[in-house]
């Protein structure tokens, strides 16, 4: 049993060995490494500009402020970006991996030898997936520039990193199925990018739609704001505080009698959130404890706002709406139940059943070849 396994995995090391000399004897190969390269040191350029901009803005009209410095809004910006044309890059290597071999009659050859269907396929998934990670060893300069800027822990770092290199793999395993189920180099080309454009933008147009159509009421009483005290600081509630107030250090503090308010209800489209790739990297990140003295929570940071805002849509209207039975709603929902495993798990499944259908059509004999399919 374990010579067989080891024989079996000894056929996919040799597909991966064959697969990146191919890339590596590739002048196209260093050209795109090099314009990724500059593009990510362009973007944390860009971003420490900007940052820079922001923070002598902020001095001149208050004088003695302190930052807390570039290093999370570079670290997220370019890890933004990288997961961004990661799945614009990733297809590219991965959707033609067997169709650009059948279109060029070499994977014919290939099937003849004792190959077998699945080594075949690990093979190329385990190469293009390889093949994307050294795109993100590429922005790794730019990424530990933003660390050594502060501000972020290790824990933070380290799932970003490993969900950002669990993407791409999802990605090429999808270019990777795609590409053995479609013939044409092309059409599985265009076909993975739909899938992972689907992922990407069609689960949010997906969630808006169906929030549109979830309409519901929830039993809210009414919001009162603080007054505005001397010097900008903030004053009392314009009225004497009432018994159902729940947080003396909020902005606004509920009253009256409860009604019913319509709302949109988002929890039972929330699921569609999940498969967005930004949504599993922002919402499996730990994040600190955000709360202070002067409010209940405070969020900051791009993959953190993608992750608060999944959380709301996920709690609905109970938890976010003001005053929703009487009560304060903190502006910072808590990972009591994260919704990455879901979204990651959903990708897993349907990229596991895309790579089922490419080992079914990889298998030999094959008992009937689509009408304009090359041998050899």
């Amino acid at each position: 049993m374990q010579g067989r396994f080891s024989r079996y995995v000894d056929g996919i090391r040799a597909v991966v060995g064959m697969e990146l000399r191919q890339r590596l004897r590739s002048r196209g190969w260093y050209i795109m490494l090099a314009i990724w390269f500059g593009l990510i040191w362009l973007v944390t350029a860009l971003t420490w500009m900007s940052w820079k901009a922001q923070e002598q803005s902020r001095l001149s009209w208050e004088p003695g402020f302190v930052g807390t410095g570039p290093g999370t809004l570079i670290f997220e910006i370019v890890m933004a970006f990288v997961l961004l044309f990661g799945l614009l890059v990733a297809p590219a290597f991965s959707a033609n991996a067997i169709s650009g071999d059948r279109s060029a009659g070499t994977l014919a050859i290939m099937q003849v030898t004792l190959l077998r269907s699945g080594q075949l396929l690990w093979g190329k998934f385990i190469a293009s997936w390889i093949v994307a990670l050294a795109f993100l060893a590429a922005s790794a300069p730019a990424l530990i520039y933003g660390i050594a800027q502060g501000g972020l822990g290790a824990g933070y770092i380290l799932v970003a990193l490993l969900m950002l290199g669990i993407e791409l793999g999802v990605a090429c395993a999808l270019g990777v199925g795609i590409s053995a189920v479609v013939n044409r180099p092309l059409f599985s080309i265009v076909v993975t990018y739909l899938v992972v454009a689907v992922l990407t933008f069609g689960t949010l147009i997906a969630f808006g739609l169906g929030a549109s159509v979830s309409n519901g009421t929830v039993q809210a009483n009414q919001v009162h704001y603080k007054t505005t005290g001397v010097g900008g600081d903030p004053g009392d509630y314009p009225v004497p505080p009432a018994k159902d107030i729940t947080d003396e250090n909020a902005e606004y503090a509920c009253y009256g009698p409860l009604q019913s308010r319509p709302v949109t209800r988002t929890e039972p489209v929330a699921w569609l959130l999940a498969m967005n790739p930004f949504m599993v990297v922002a919402d499996s990140i730990p994040y600190p404890d955000r709360k202070t003295q002067e409010r209940t929570y405070s969020s900051t940071g791009l993959f953190e706002t993608i992750s608060q805002a999944a959380r709301q849509a996920q709690a609905g209207p109970d938890a976010t709406y003001q005053c929703a039975g009487g009560k304060v709603a903190p502006s910072q929902i808590e990972q009591n139940l994260p919704l990455w495993p879901l979204g990651l798990g959903l990708q897993l499944l349907v990229s596991a059943g895309i790579l089922a259908l490419g080992w079914r059509d990889l298998r030999t004999p094959a008992g009937k070849l689509p009408k304009g399919t090359r041998v050899a």
